[in-house]
């Protein structure tokens, strides 16, 4: 597939997505990583919450529980949201690549960046968007 850019491309994928995973999931409503996946599930997005410290404590989020892995979701997945650190991201393609279906969209949050991990999943039929904001693009673009 490939690296999204374009606003048209942005919208596209914001107005038929509705189920993200989103890996680096935090508890802290005052995070990025909690309050951006907050703002979209009030939006009416499903939101998969990924992170091993809260999946070993049991909690739930939106109503659903978090996971360890994106491998334990039983469901498929539009975007993968990821808010790790740009030199981890690389981390997660394994788990990405791994996932059935796999996903249609891996989108990295404003600030991160993989431009070798963009073009490995591009290559695999997943489109990427690096470096924009799930929240500030919803509401500047729907």
């Amino acid at each position: 597939m490939t690296l999204l850019t374009q606003t048209t491309q942005i919208v596209n994928v914001l107005s038929t997505h509705k189920v993200i995973a989103v890996v680096g999931f935090h508890h802290d409503s005052v995070k990025p990583a909690y309050y951006v996946p907050e703002y979209m599930h009030r939006q009416g997005y499903t939101i998969l919450p990924v992170n091993p410290a809260l999946a070993a404590r049991g909690e739930s989020y939106f109503g659903h529980r978090a996971v360890s892995t994106l491998a334990e979701i039983g469901v498929p997945v539009d975007i993968v949201d990821i808010f790790r650190r740009s030199d981890k991201v690389r981390l997660h393609v394994p788990d990405i690549l791994a996932m059935t279906p796999p996903p249609k969209v891996v989108w990295m949050q404003l600030g991160i960046r993989d431009d070798a991990v963009a073009a490995e999943l591009s290559g695999h039929g997943i489109d990427v968007v690096q470096d924009r904001c799930l929240l500030a693009d919803h509401r500047a673009l729907l």
